[in-house]
């Protein structure tokens, strides 16, 4: 009896603790499979579909492999939001970097008086230390804030390219947003003046390789004009433009259109700039030129909001009188206007005049007439100041019968001959007739706004001055590149010649050497240039190194004697190298026998040169040395 009862307490303690062992198999399970079933949901809801998820026990295996490191990290997270991050053990793997494409690398640069400041993604390759370094180089004191990341991958196809254009660009603009990425180059940029303006875009654009887009927005203020003018005639060979001034694009729209209806045909510019007096200028020029084609001619002059409007001699005075009076009814109240009708006058004896003209080569003459000796001497004087006391040829005479006003008249149109590259200014007591060739694109609109201001708004003036682009001091600046190619045809068929053996210029080399400064003179003062010397293979190697050095630094010096600003260029000599004839035969010897320019190109990252290289001259020229053959150094 008492063996039966320990059985059955024993047999109910094994049964309590099999149920126990079933029941905490069930619950793990169930935990098991309850955390990896939320985590593959919570995985699948953040798109980490390349992770799967595994537990043993409470312990819950990430799986898999991530496209990149970032990926692996959010998985991990994820699990990690869903149970205790410290059951969660990480499997997966990354991808290798090397099986997906380089991400996009792109730069964008800041400039202003401040500093600079860069942003973006670059590859780390040998030639981003050199960046940072010129970018450094550029900033001086400034500030620099350097935000790059860098990646390990190779620079793709153009980034070397738009890179090197796009720190052209930064040494350029002062005031600059410069965004570059492969092949591309994009700048907005702000210049002091539209001459200026004009320059940076010329300079980039011949900077510019084939192997870059080059994108521009250079703003440049618009100018300042005092007084704001125009001056439009309609007269018997036709209508013009003397001077024309606008606040906006609209404006100027509205006023050629009214010129383009009374018959100004061609191109036609009218300047934009600040200084309009009224809002309703555009409206009323407009207004005043259609009355005055209704008129039947003669001119309009607006200074500020000052109108002067003349009529031909002639017209009908009723006319006149109902064209003036609508006019005033209709203009704006700002507006001032001024009608004059002359007075036909007998001008058969020919009116007196006074006429200074300008050649091209800038000699200026005078003659005509002045109403008192202290009026020619003074004529003369002021002539002299503007054009130099070797320009000036005078031959005036004295006539005391002239106007009061004509000593103002004669050094008004002294003054506007120097506003032209070459012309004539004719003075009679009715008018001023300026006619001439400019470079400034607004020529024709200072000319009107300074006669205006010595002479009066009344007087009447015409104005025939042809803008050409060869004469601009901006735009007439030959290209580094144009430099090259007319320095080439200079050389061609002639040669730079030194005594035998030496580094001596030979005497005959005057000529060549003026016509290579002529050129050089003009071409733009950043242009970088080699003067590079070369020699045939005749002696011994180290000696003919020495020799072309001394030649190259000779032309140098007789550049520099030219006054050339010399300062960009280097002298180099290169010995026996790079032959470009034969060396076995004494014409080939005396093509080598040379120098050469060299085109440095800016900020290169490769030793990118373009040769400028001099032809042998006629065959009896080396004829004439090849009996030197033979002998040693001397023929180098």
């Amino acid at each position: 009896m008492r063996l039966s009862s320990y059985v059955t307490v024993a047999a109910t303690f094994i049964c309590a603790a099999s149920l126990c062992t079933v029941a905490a198999g069930f619950a793990v399970t169930l935990i098991e499979d309850n955390s990896k079933t939320a985590v593959r949901r919570a995985l699948d809801k953040q798109s980490l579909t390349w992770a799967d998820a595994d537990s043993n026990g409470l312990q819950v295996f990430l799986i898999g492999t991530a496209p990149s490191e970032a990926e692996r990290f959010k998985a991990v997270s994820t699990a990690g939001s869903i149970v205790d991050a410290a059951r969660v053990i990480d499997q997966t793997e990354v991808a290798d970097r090397e099986a997906y494409a380089p991400p996009r690398f792109s730069i964008e640069i800041l400039r202003n008086d401040s500093g600079i400041s860069l942003i973006g993604l670059i590859p780390e390759t040998n030639s981003t230390e050199d960046m940072r370094q010129d970018v450094a180089k550029l900033a001086g004191d400034g500030k620099i804030s350097d935000l790059l990341e860098g990646a390990q991958y190779p620079a793709p196809e153009g980034w070397a390219a738009a890179m090197e254009l796009g720190l052209e660009a930064l040494e350029l603009l002062p005031r600059s947003k410069i965004s570059i990425d492969a092949g591309n180059v994009t700048i907005t940029a702000m210049a002091d003046s539209p001459a200026e303006k004009s320059q940076f875009e010329k300079t980039l654009r011949a900077r510019r390789t084939t192997r870059v887009n080059l994108s521009l927005n250079i703003s440049a203020p618009r100018p300042v004009i005092s007084p704001f003018t125009l001056r439009f005639s309609i007269l018997p060979d036709g209508a013009r433009f003397d001077a024309c001034s606008a606040d906006t694009e609209e404006a100027r729209d509205i006023i050629l259109a009214a010129a383009e209806r009374v018959g100004v045909a061609g191109e036609r510019d009218c300047r934009i700039g600040l200084g309009v007096p009224s809002r309703q200028w555009a409206n009323a020029t407009a207004l005043t030129i259609d009355k005055l084609d209704e008129l039947g001619g003669g001119s309009v002059t607006f200074a500020d909001a000052d109108i002067t409007l003349t009529a031909n001699e002639g017209t009908d005075q009723s006319l006149f009188d109902r064209v003036v009076g609508e006019l005033e009814t209709q203009l704006p109240e700002v507006f001032a206007l001024n009608a004059v009708l002359p007075i036909a006058q007998d001008t058969s004896q020919g009116p007196p005049e006074f006429v200074v003209t300008l050649s091209p080569e800038g000699q200026v003459q005078i003659r005509g007439r002045v109403n008192s000796e202290l009026s020619r001497s003074t004529a003369d004087s002021y002539a002299k100041a503007h054009f130099g006391s070797d320009a000036v040829y005078s031959a005036a005479r004295i006539d005391d019968t002239l106007p009061r006003d004509w000593s103002v008249r004669m050094l008004a149109a002294i003054e506007t001959l120097s506003m032209l590259k070459n012309g004539s200014v004719t003075v009679t007591p009715e008018n001023v007739r300026v006619f001439g060739n400019t470079g400034v694109p607004s020529a024709k609109s200072d000319i009107a706004q300074m006669l205006l201001s010595k002479l009066g708004e009344t007087e009447e003036f015409a104005i025939d001055v042809t803008y050409k682009k060869k004469l601009d001091p901006v735009l007439g600046l030959p290209t580094p590149e144009e430099c090259q190619l007319q320095v080439s045809e200079i050389q061609t068929g002639r040669k730079i010649a030194f005594e035998p053996g030496s580094g001596n210029l030979d005497g005959s080399n005057a000529s060549i050497i003026d016509d290579i400064a002529e050129i050089l003179v003009k071409c733009p003062e950043d242009m970088r240039m080699e003067i590079s010397g070369y020699t045939d293979s005749q002696g011994r190697e180290s000696m003919n190194q020495e020799l072309s050095q001394a030649r190259a630094q000779a032309v140098l010096a007789a550049l520099r004697d030219r006054r050339i600003l010399t300062s960009r260029f280097v002298a180099k000599g290169y010995g026996e190298a790079d032959p470009i004839g034969d060396n076995a035969t004494a014409a080939g010897r005396e093509a080598n026998r040379r120098i050469e320019f060299k085109l440095i190109l800016p900020k290169s990252t490769e030793d990118v040169t373009t040769t400028l290289e001099e032809t042998a001259e006629t065959a009896q020229d080396g004829t004439q040395e090849s009996g030197q053959e033979g002998t040693t150094d001397e023929q180098n």
